[in-house]
């Protein structure tokens, strides 16, 4: 158990830090539940955060083209998928965190909601690897992959406007696109147990996305910017992906998108 002279700044370093993924995700209940004590002492922000998180040697980072093809119709491409969606899932614990870490100056609920989120992506990637065990025998690390979405928030680490621009609005919305289809690929080969957990990811992706959302409008209104506006420009500025059809209209439009924004996308 955490000792409770620790601080929650530096619980949350700790799981950003450390490379082992299971002790990383229990670090993080840990720091979730820690901050949910009415006398959580969140301390002083450890300094010289490094540019990147802890994360084990596997798996084999490698550009997306190098990617194991994902085809569910086989236990080893049902096992390449699920194990692609746990990546997904692992990256974005480590950038709930990071952005608690890099980010110390905004406020208090800033850091309680990335924290939530670190808290949800956690137990998505522990539903993820655990069905991945029972259901193909295989492990998180077993696959390649590759390290696009941390290379946004290397990017993006100077400004919290930027980061919740492109991460959660970019990234993370694709997400609430690609999912169904997913879902339909699973559905399609009687794997129930993926497709409710995929259920269960959406579900809570899209309160996620809200978060990134409601913080760039924050940010926005703080600096006199059009949040549309800004949002076009630095898809531009920084060459990002742009969203690709077809959306999920209706779990964009609750994650704070607006029919105009979309139809602009």
């Amino acid at each position: 158990m955490v000792q409770r002279a620790q601080t929650l700044f530096m619980l949350v370093r700790q799981a950003w830090e450390v490379q082992d993924a299971q002790h990383k995700c229990h670090l993080v209940h840990e720091a979730w539940n820690l901050s949910q004590q009415a006398d959580a002492d969140w301390g002083e922000m450890p300094a010289d955060l490094a540019a990147d998180p802890g994360r084990p040697e596997a798996p084999k980072l490698v550009p997306p083209e190098q990617v194991p093809f994902r085809n569910a119709t086989s236990v080893q491409g049902r096992a390449a998928l699920l194990h692609a969606i746990a990546h997904i899932e692992f990256n974005a614990i480590n950038l709930a965190l990071d952005a608690v870490l890099r980010f110390p100056e905004l406020p208090l609920e800033f850091r309680l909601g990335w924290l939530q989120v670190a808290e949800e992506e956690a137990r998505h990637f522990e539903l993820v690897t655990g069905h991945m065990k029972a259901s193909c025998n295989a492990d998180y690390g077993d696959f390649s992959a590759h390290g696009g979405l941390w290379e946004m928030a290397r990017r993006t680490a100077h400004d919290p406007l930027v980061r919740m621009a492109l991460v959660p609005r970019l990234f993370e919305a694709r997400g609430l696109d690609a999912t169904p289809g997913i879902m339909r690929k699973f559905q399609g080969v009687g794997d129930r147990k993926a497709v409710d957990i995929l259920q269960v990811i959406l579900d809570e992706e899209v309160g996620h996305v809200a978060l990134g959302d409601q913080w760039f409008r924050y940010l926005c209104q703080s600096r006199g910017l059009v949040p549309e506006v800004a949002y076009q420009a630095l898809l531009q500025e920084f060459d990002a992906p742009r969203p690709r059809r077809p959306f999920n209209e209706k779990a964009r439009l609750a994650a704070g998108f607006t029919k105009a924004e979309l139809a602009a996308l």
